[in-house]
C-alpha cells in the first residue's frame, strides 16, 4: 500500500509539473504573439496625407502641430522650387541669408570661401 502511495504521489507531482510547464509555455507565446499588430501600426503612418500629419502632431501638442506645419510648408516649397530650373539659384540665395542669419558665427566658413575665391582666381 505504501509503494503503491509513493508511486500515486510521484505521478501527481510530475503532472503537476508538467502542467506548470504547459502553462508557462502557452502564457510566454501570448506575449509573443501581441507584439505583432504594432507593425502594422507604423505600416499606416507611412500612408498618412500631410493635413493627417498635421492633425496627429496636433493631438500631441500645439508646438509639435506648429512644427508640423512649417516641415510641410518647406517640403511643398521646396518641390514647387525644383520644378523650375529659374528659382534653384534663387532657392540656393534664400537658404544661404538664412542659413547666415541663424548662424552668425560662421567667419571660418566665409574665410574659406574667400579664400577658394582668391586661388581659383589666380
Amino acid at each position: 500500500m505504501q509503494t503503491f502511495l509513493a508511486i500515486f504521489n510521484k505521478a501527481v507531482r510530475q503532472s503537476i509539473v508538467v502542467l506548470g510547464l504547459m502553462l508557462l509555455i502557452s502564457v510566454s507565446s501570448l506575449f509573443f504573439f501581441t507584439q505583432q499588430p504594432s507593425y502594422a501600426v507604423t505600416s499606416r503612418a507611412n500612408q498618412l496625407t500631410p493635413e493627417e500629419k498635421i492633425d496627429r502632431a496636433y493631438e500631441y501638442s500645439e508646438a509639435t502641430g506648429l512644427r508640423e506645419e512649417d516641415r510641410q510648408k518647406a517640403y511643398e516649397q521646396a518641390v514647387k522650387d525644383s520644378n523650375n530650373p529659374q528659382t534653384v539659384e534663387k532657392t540656393y540665395q534664400r537658404n544661404l541669408k538664412a542659413e547666415a542669419q541663424d548662424n552668425p558665427n560662421s567667419n571660418i566658413l566665409e574665410q574659406a570661401k574667400e579664400l577658394v575665391d582668391r586661388v581659383t582666381t589666380k
